[in-house]
């Protein structure tokens, strides 16, 4: 039976270091899938002359790569989230929630070192209460390069997967997409490059025995 999968992305790419893989196999496994990115872009942040038009531009065509049956950008802008209400950004990520009613939740890990990642994670999560949410049947969270490594080094901070995605036919792909990202994709040997990404999906493979996959904590099943 197929499914209804939500992705959703503090900034654009993050779907894609964290779980592009899977959304490509979700695809081609005939679900649904939906793209919900919880923020827009800062201009304030890049010298590019048109930086929000450039993210734009480049969400449009990994959208369109992916095949994403819809893509949801809401109007946050990064690093300047204390400007909105919790409760504000709780209710627009409620009614794209009850929009597409996803059965499985790809959400970012809740330590990550980026400040937006954190406050953003509470606000997903706060949605997934079942009498809230009750066609919510599993909810995954998800690694991302450049950001849950650098997390401060204490116990509770830890990524530890219980779930993997075998992405070995998809791993190409996923390289060719996270590219689209000019601006956030790096040359080796930083944490966005090419030889980043594979050596982390090479490393969670050998953990199944397969030559790549992306892992995930389970945070909620209902069975």
């Amino acid at each position: 039976m197929n499914k209804n999968v939500l992705f959703v992305a503090p900034h654009p790419d993050d779907e894609t270091l964290g779980c592009g893989g899977s959304i490509l196999k979700h695809k081609a496994n005939g679900d649904e899938i939906h793209w919900l990115i919880l923020t827009k872009a800062n201009q304030k942040l890049n010298g590019m002359e048109d930086f929000v038009g450039h993210q734009k531009a480049y969400i449009e065509r990994a959208a369109k790569e992916y095949g994403f049956n819809s893509c949801t950008q809401l109007g946050f802008t990064e690093i300047e989230l204390e400007n909105y209400s919790f409760a504000e950004i709780i209710n627009q990520i409620k009614i794209v929630f009850n929009h597409i009613q996803p059965e499985v939740l790809y959400i970012h890990n809740r330590n990550d070192v980026q400040s937006d990642h954190r406050t953003l994670f509470d606000a997903v999560y706060a949605c997934t209460k079942s009498f809230r949410a009750p066609y919510l049947k599993k909810v995954l969270m998800y690694e991302t390069l450049s950001e849950t490594e650098f997390a401060p080094a204490f116990q509770d901070n830890a990524f530890v997967p219980n779930v993997f995605n075998d992405i070995t036919n998809y791993m190409g792909r996923k390289i060719e997409i996270m590219k689209l990202f000019d601006t956030e994709y790096m040359p080796d040997p930083y944490p966005r490059s090419e030889h980043a990404i594979r050596g982390l999906a090479s490393y969670r493979g050998s953990r199944i025995g397969v030559k790549y996959a992306e892992a995930f904590m389970l945070l909620l099943e209902i069975l």
